[in-house]
């Protein structure tokens, strides 16, 4: 199929940006291309005006500043994955991009396209949800903050408006020492996550301190793992700590659909979370890799 007839522009900075996107009706922000190309050529999105931000320079870029790092929004995925100083301060955002797609599509898809793409399997939504990440969005009347706990509003659907572009993210990093895990399993490589867990965690003196899971793939957007996270606290890691943890996912959203039943995600996300939380424990240990 071919997309249905749509006007194309190209503005050269932000403002002409915003300028198009307040004026201009049924309008939607060209990013890496890698979900809305698709969208529009099975028409499964229709729009009169495609915004094509490739030319406004100023959304790209990674900013670490103590114990937050900042994406913009047209930042490449491959930049974030390739990019050494995060890989040494949070490893799991590398580690997790190897899931995204594969390389060529990494080369073109930004960390805007996919928060704003909002698919449920999407890793970069699952990190944003596991490291309480802020989604920076702007019109031309004015400039917000949303914590990504409000930002799903429905099914693929975040809660900004038509004249709105996000510009960046916002990421709470893990103390360091921190230990990570990220599994996720697909029919396929590159193919949806049918369900997925991220895990942090820090020890100390022996004992759980902090943890954070997301678990994601399995309902409308990833869900943190409150009760598991709660039932780790000040704990001693071991297997049937995590076993009891990955029990303790009852109180999460599970769908059915042509991919997988909810129980069978139910059962996914118990397995899962078993093994991201041993890696952590074993890399909150020491061994960072």
């Amino acid at each position: 199929m071919k997309a249905a007839a749509f006007d194309y522009h190209r503005p050269a900075n932000r403002a002409e940006a915003l300028d198009m996107a307040g004026s201009l009706d049924n309008a939607k922000f060209l990013a890496g291309g890698q979900s809305l190309v698709a969208m529009l050529n099975m028409r499964y999105a229709i729009v009169d005006h495609l915004i094509d931000l490739n030319h406004v320079s100023d959304l790209a870029g990674i900013e670490m500043t103590g114990d937050r790092l900042r994406l913009g929004a047209m930042t490449r995925q491959r930049a974030v994955k390739d990019d050494t100083a995060l890989a040494a301060r949070a490893p799991i955002f590398a580690a997790a991009l190897d899931y995204v797609g594969h390389f060529q599509t990494r080369n073109r898809g930004t960390v805007g396209g996919s928060l704003g793409h909002m698919d449920p399997s999407a890793e970069l939504m699952a990190l944003a949800t596991l490291m309480d990440a802020e989604v920076e969005v702007q019109s031309k009347a004015r400039t917000r903050t949303l914590s990504i706990a409000d930002y799903p509003m429905a099914y693929m659907t975040p809660a900004i408006e038509m004249d709105e572009m996000i510009t960046g993210v916002t990421f709470a990093l893990p103390a360091e020492g921190h230990g990570w895990g990220f599994h996720e399993h697909a029919q396929r490589h590159g193919d949806f996550a049918v369900c997925g867990v991220a895990a942090l965690m820090e020890l100390a003196g022996g004992t759980v301190s902090r943890t954070a899971i997301t678990v994601f793939g399995i309902g409308m957007a990833p869900q943190r793992a409150r009760a598991a996270e709660d039932l780790l606290a000040g704990q001693t890691p071991g297997d049937d700590l995590y076993r009891a943890a990955g029990d303790a996912l009852d109180d999460l959203d599970y769908t059915t659909d042509a991919m997988a039943s909810a129980a069978y995600r139910r059962r996914l996300a118990g397995v899962l979370t078993r093994r991201a939380l041993a890696d952590a424990a074993t890399r909150a240990g020491g061994d960072r890799r």
